[in-house]
């Protein structure tokens, strides 16, 4: 054996041993409890970053902890291999998508076996392969003939460069997230899943997941948005329809002082028919951002539409206003004013002098009205402001109606029912319950993703792809220049015959959001072999996943849609589950330093670290940075997530080239816990390598001497004996707990690392104390084992061990090591230590607090004062309030 850690070629032995040995390959129910963990698939970009090895490590350090356990695990890996991401990489290096797709996950997948993930590789699956969306076509056309899918058209968010649909989330500042072009509005004809008909369950199901992170429910939940209130109509003068609105505070509608509807609303193209300045105001809506953080800060502008509107229960007239504020996306694309009680309403009257009425306010300033009437105008004057009532608006059960007629003096609930009753009695509203959900449109206008599989037919209209027919692949000519659909633009490929007569007919020419893959790929895993079927019954054994591992980021959009898609599984009877993850890791991000330079047009250039020369204090804050290409000097920004638009990855083929594998592996894991920030330091990455090398030699050490020739002898330890093996089966405690629990991986490790210091300084060549040694040597190879996999395997293998680390088993905790005969306890004199005491395990309360008064240091700093409290924390300390 040698002295010194070399990673490198144990690594790549070991990992070539484990894939001959079929050791991680899960094919059938052994009998042992099952336990499925997985990490969300990568997009195959080229190279892994830090953040996809932190999110892989962790997925593989829970899985090989849980195989020690002796469960029956299942650890897959495949690709989300379709996208936008992959056809402008072909237009810029004129190579195929499926080429540069291919060739990158290729690459990625070496780069996972190099740093030792234990994945069952005859499970790997890409969504770009037809074996994998054909399935997802025949699911489609099952949800298209129950109902829960449909065509519509819509105004979507439209990229003009990149010339595909974008959701709000996807446009930043008015433009596209990708390439940064100006976004449009625009409408167009796209197809739908009706997610909304699951909107109920999928908001009360969150109940079913305590495994889940409570931001991440609380997110969700307030995605869903599940509201009860009322539906009203406005009449319009001049104007066919009337205006249908939706709020959840009908207790405020007798302060309605003006409509607002969305430029997209009927009302306001009619209105721009015969005003250029509404059609210019129109046009310039169709530029804005509409995400929920934009439109929070964003200028609240409008027009006058030139309609009034009449008030459901008043008769009077309000003007319809044309505001930017209003989405046609949201609920029915207008909204009741009632600027003395909503913010956003209260801005835009003021801006434009419309007129603002109160009609609630609460309880307590009613009491005071009624006592200023009663002692007098003298007494006190209360300001009605809109300060005022903004402090109180926030809680609605505390509002009282005023200045609203009949309603005057009722409370929130009293009025939502009275006037949703009067509005039901007069035919014009009703009480509903909304949600903020909207449907999910799932047609895209690019070339790399799955065919959306129907026909259009001028005789028989939208007819579906036959079974036997799919999967409608991907035509490989194409020309892909960003001016069109490529599908739509191929000279055979939207020509066909219809299904139902044989007339000539055309295909579809969208394909699927590539969200739709990633929705149910982790059940497809455990059917990955079967040609016949979707899902067969392995599905049912292995779902719902034990443990799922991911990104914060994906929070609203992949999670909600992976819990949509279980449920529609669960109905069409492919799977038993309701839910598809129990628990979920949310890793946080990778964090690094960045530099950059600003260039002649004022744009930041970014510099990754090893283009700079750095140069730090002693506390590793940086003095200077510099180009190294030419000595210039360099801004340092922020501490931001690696990304590659700010240049600040780190590329984890060098540091496994450099330190192997293992040091990568220990880095990530200890420098913070899984759901916090890892911020990016290389002199972190130089300490785990010590520590590796620090645990190698201790190993080394211990071997070159001699494997004990006795195993340990329990009946005749020295006390020496005794204190270390307590120490190591009380850190055996903590990291089984660490590990199975919390997942608090940083603190495992360090509880490993008090014990490698602990061995440093046991100095016993007894035959009890070698065994001693060499109990304490495997079990921290054994803890360690699911983080640094080939040393681990290497180092058992020293200690004398033939089989696989892998497949050896937990080390079991001795409840005889930790008893202690003494215990020391520290006493305190009014909070502050002021003596310690060694007493016997046993010892009693009594004896315990005998021998605290007693203790000589303690005498002289109770100084015969009476005692007031003795307090006692059993084998820990003991508190005197004097």
């Amino acid at each position: 054996m040698e002295e010194h850690y070399k990673p490198s070629a144990i690594e790549q032995k070991v990992q070539a041993d484990w894939e001959k040995s079929g050791v991680f390959t899960a094919s059938e129910d052994t009998g042992k409890e099952k336990y499925y963990c997985l990490s969300m698939f990568p997009y195959p970009s080229g190279k892994l970053h830090m953040g996809h090895v932190r999110n892989y490590t962790i997925g593989d350090v829970i899985s090989r902890f849980q195989r020690m356990q002796g469960k029956h695990v299942l650890q897959p890996m495949g690709w989300d291999a379709f996208g936008l991401p992959a056809e402008n990489a072909a237009m810029q290096n004129k190579v195929h998508p499926a080429d540069w797709t291919y060739s990158n996950i290729d690459y990625m997948r070496d780069q996972l076996k190099r740093l030792g993930f234990g994945y069952d590789w005859s499970r790997e699956l890409a969504t770009c392969d037809p074996s994998y969306y054909r399935w997802e076509q025949w699911f489609f056309l099952r949800l298209l003939e129950k109902g829960l899918v449909y065509k519509k058209t819509a105004p979507v968010n439209w990229c003009p460069h990149d010339q595909t649909v974008l959701a709000n989330e996807q446009v930043i500042d008015g433009c596209c997230w990708r390439c940064d072009t100006q976004v449009e509005k625009k409408e167009i004809s796209q197809w739908f899943l009706k997610i909304t008909a699951y909107a109920d369950e999928l908001l009360t199901s969150l109940d079913k997941l305590p495994g889940w992170p409570e931001q991440v429910r609380t997110m969700q939940a307030n995605w869903i948005g599940r509201s009860e209130g009322v539906e009203m109509d406005f009449a319009v003068d001049g104007f066919d329809a009337p205006i249908r609105i939706y709020t959840t505070r009908p207790d405020t509608v007798m302060g309605v002082t003006y409509v607002a509807v969305a430029a997209e609303h009927p009302l306001a193209l009619k209105a721009a028919e015969s005003n250029a300045d509404i059609a210019t105001f129109i046009e310039s809506c169709k530029l804005m951002e509409t995400s929920e953080a934009a439109m929070e800060t964003m200028e609240k502008r409008g027009i006058a539409s030139g309609y009034n509107a009449i008030h459901p229960l008043t008769g009077e007239s309000v003007p319809v206003w044309i505001a930017n504020f209003v989405l046609m996306s949201y609920g029915t694309g207008a909204v009741m004013s009632v600027p003395a009680h909503d913010q956003r309403d209260y801005e835009f009257a003021k801006k434009y002098g419309l007129p603002i009425k109160q009609v609630i306010t609460n309880g307590i300033s009613v009491l005071r009205q009624r006592q200023q009437d009663f002692l007098g105008p003298d007494y006190e004057y209360y300001d009605f402001s809109v300060e005022f009532w903004k402090a109180w608006y926030s809680d609605k059960q505390e509002t009282v109606c005023i200045n609203s007629g009949e309603f005057d003096g009722l409370n929130f609930k009293l009025a939502f029912d009275a006037i949703a009753a009067k509005l039901a009695g007069l035919g014009k509203g009703e009480r509903k319950t909304n949600f903020r959900l909207r449907d999910w449109g799932v047609s895209r206008q690019r070339y790399w993703g799955a065919p959306i599989p129907v026909i259009y037919c001028d005789d028989c209209g939208t007819v579906p792809v036959q079974d036997d027919q799919l999967p409608v692949t991907l035509p490989r000519d194409v020309v892909l220049d960003g001016s069109q659909s490529p599908l739509a633009a191929h000279p055979t490929f939207p020509h066909t015959t219809c299904p139902k007569c044989g007339k000539p007919a055309r295909r579809e020419t969208d394909t699927f959001d590539t969200f739709m893959e990633s929705s149910w790929y982790f059940a497809r895993y455990a059917s990955q072999d079967c040609d016949t079927a979707m899902l067969d019954q392995r599905a049912n054994y292995w779902l719902p996943v034990d443990h799922y591992i991911g990104g914060i980021e994906h929070a609203i959009l992949h999670l909600l849609y992976a819990r949509f898609f279980t449920k529609l599984m669960r109905d069409e009877g492919l799977v038993v589950c309701d839910e598809p993850f129990k628990n979920l890791l949310t890793q946080g991000m990778v964090i690094a330093e960045t530099f950059y330079q600003i260039d002649d047009h004022g744009h930041k250039r970014y510099f990754n670290l090893t283009q700079i020369d750095v140069e730090r204090d002693a506390k590793g804050k940086i003095i200077s940075a510099k180009l190294l290409e030419d000595g210039s000097p360099v801004t340092v920004g922020a501490v931001e997530k690696m990304s590659k638009s700010k240049n600040n990855g780190v590329d984890p083929q060098v540091l496994i080239d450099k330190y192997g594998a293992d040091t990568v592996r220990l880095y990530t894991m200890f420098t913070s816990p899984p759901d916090q920030s890892l911020e990016w330091n290389d002199a972190g990455v130089e300490g785990a390598f010590r520590f590796l090398k620090r645990l190698w030699r201790q190993v080394y050490l211990h071997v070159e001497v001699g494997l004990p020739e006795q195993t340990l002898d329990k009946a005749t330890l020295s006390d020496h004996q005794k204190v270390l093996r307590r120490q190591l089966h009380q850190a055996l405690q903590k990291v089984t707990d660490d590990m199975a629990r919390r997942h608090t991986f940083n603190t495992a490790i360090a509880a490993n690392m008090e014990l490698v210091n602990a061995l440093n300084k046991f100095d016993d060549d007894s035959a009890n104390g070698r065994a001693t040694r060499q109990e304490v040597l495997e079990a921290i190879v054994l803890m360690l084992a699911p983080i640094i996999p080939h040393a681990a395997q290497e180092l058992w293998n020293e200690l004398g061990h033939d089989d696989d680390i892998v497949v050896a088993a937990w080390p079991a905790i001795d409840e005889s090591a930790l008893q202690q005969d003494a215990i020391e306890m520290v006493v305190q004199v009014n909070g502050k230590l002021r003596g310690k005491l060694s007493v016997a395990a046993t010892a009693s309360k009594e004896q315990v607090e005998a021998l605290a008064l007693a203790d000589e240091n303690v005498q002289r700093y109770l100084e015969g004062k009476p005692v007031k409290k003795l307090i006692v924390v059993p084998q820990k300390l003991v508190n005197i309030v004097v």
